[in-house]
């Protein structure tokens, strides 16, 4: 057979986005997460300076420290931005695929007869913005659909557990974080 024909299944590249909020929450956290890093190397390079530490020492810290912010201005600035741009997913009566990344695309499709379970999870930043993640555990990984409103994050719990004829976790289906 030719490659391309026959035996290999047409799938169709997953469409459905996720919320336009998760930039929002994702730019947040970073920033709470960053932000206490930046403090406590600031402290740790002032101290350097401050009780006169060997300049090689003070020069490694201050190269660790501009590092640092450059990591934290892509993680809070940029990268969020091009994770919602970029992520897609796609759930059907046989798969479910996600879709995401700019630079290293990754494109995972689970075939639904390996779905052991469906959970929707909410933290306090994705609560603020009335958002979930919806996770799908198979025996050998899970795998998360960021930053879904409410509505639509349990419908495509509901629908994921019955194509793959799973029971929800709990009364709701909510995981407590």
């Amino acid at each position: 057979m030719e490659r391309g024909k026959g035996m290999y299944l047409q799938i169709k590249e997953p469409t459905k986005r996720i919320s336009a909020d998760s930039v929002r929450v994702w730019r947040i956290s970073n920033l709470l997460g960053y932000g206490i890093t930046l403090v406590l190397a600031g402290a740790v390079l002032y101290a350097a300076y401050y009780y006169d530490w060997k300049t090689w020492i003070a020069a490694i810290l201050t190269i660790g420290f501009m590092l640092l912010l450059a990591a934290a201005i892509w993680a809070v600035g940029i990268k969020p931005y091009y994770l919602q741009k970029t992520w897609r997913y796609e759930i059907d009566e046989q798969f479910a695929q996600l879709k995401y990344g700019r630079f290293k695309v990754r494109h995972i499709v689970i075939p639904m007869a390996k779905v052991e379970y469906v959970s929707t999870s909410q933290g306090p930043f994705l609560r603020k913005y009335g958002l979930f993640n919806v996770e799908i555990g198979t025996t050998t990984s899970d795998h998360t659909i960021p930053a879904i409103h409410r509505d639509e994050a349990y419908a495509l719990r509901e629908q994921i557990s019955t194509y793959a004829k799973v029971k929800l976790d709990g009364e709701n289906g909510v995981e407590e974080a």
